[in-house]
């Protein structure tokens, strides 16, 4: 049986915290894979930059200033668009690394309303234009955090079990409309920001979670496994996908050459 050749709308994809690591690296392989990728992160240089890198490639891309965790700004940027066929929720973070004890609540909150609000944000607000395409995808960026608890974690480990939660009742709730619901959880990765934004620019206790460790996964690593994940045929829903370097076997046992 003959298939339908994809919409224009399924090959529009949406990606959060485009402006470095993850994200932009998504945001190249998904563009080289013939979609249309929409950037959307707080620093404006920073997605206008990669846009017109990604459109001089001979690629097509367009940069949005947005803050994930402002509804009002998400409802809007979302009314410029009828259908799409792709949102990757990548913006997040995590922020400290104390123990539940003496925890800042204020880091706390900024985490569950990047990680968990945002995504929340962006996917109610686009889960219309998504089932509008015919053919929607939406991924959820958690981490292996979503999985699994970790001493000094528990702020970043709350959110994004928030954020494995999220993925995992949409998929239930929406279940025969034509939107897959898909989670990559990322292990240990090394980009230029996730660990140094952790501990507040600290150079010195960034380095020290990548310290022996030979290949840490990188932010192409992970792009691949979401583009992998997106482009499946639109039967094929890829429910969960984790991913980590060899070095690591848990969020607490990692082999270290010192």
């Amino acid at each position: 049986m003959a298939t339908a050749a994809p919409s224009a709308a399924s090959r529009i994809a949406v990606v959060t915290g485009a402006s470095s690591g993850i994200g932009a690296a998504t945001a190249r392989q998904l563009a080289a894979a013939g979609y249309r990728v929409v950037l959307t992160a707080r620093r404006k240089d920073r997605i206008e930059a990669l846009a017109e890198e990604i459109n001089a490639a001979g690629h097509s891309a367009a940069a949005y200033q947005l803050d994930v965790t402002d509804r009002a700004a998400v409802d809007e940027f979302a009314t410029a668009f009828q259908a799409i066929g792709v949102l990757v929720n990548n913006a997040g973070g995590a922020l400290g690394a104390d123990p539940v004890a003496t925890g800042d609540p204020a880091d706390w909150r900024t985490m569950y309303e990047t990680n968990v609000l945002g995504t929340l944000n962006l996917t109610q607000a686009l889960l219309p234009r998504l089932e509008a395409s015919g053919d929607g995808t939406v991924v959820v960026i958690s981490s292996t955090a979503g999985h699994g608890t970790y001493e000094g974690g528990g702020g970043y480990v709350a959110a994004k079990h928030g954020a494995h939660v999220l993925a995992e009742t949409l998929r239930l709730e929406i279940v025969g409309r034509p939107v897959r619901v898909i989670e990559i959880a990322p292990g240990m990765v090394r980009t230029d920001e996730f660990a140094l934004t952790r501990f507040g620019g600290d150079r010195e206790k960034a380095a020290k979670v990548y310290a022996g460790v030979a290949e840490p996964l990188t932010a192409d690593d992970v792009a691949d496994t979401i583009t992998w994940a997106v482009t499946r045929p639109s039967h094929v829903n890829i429910d969960l996908l984790v991913v980590r370097p060899r070095a690591q076997a848990s969020n607490t046992k990692v082999h270290r050459e010192l």
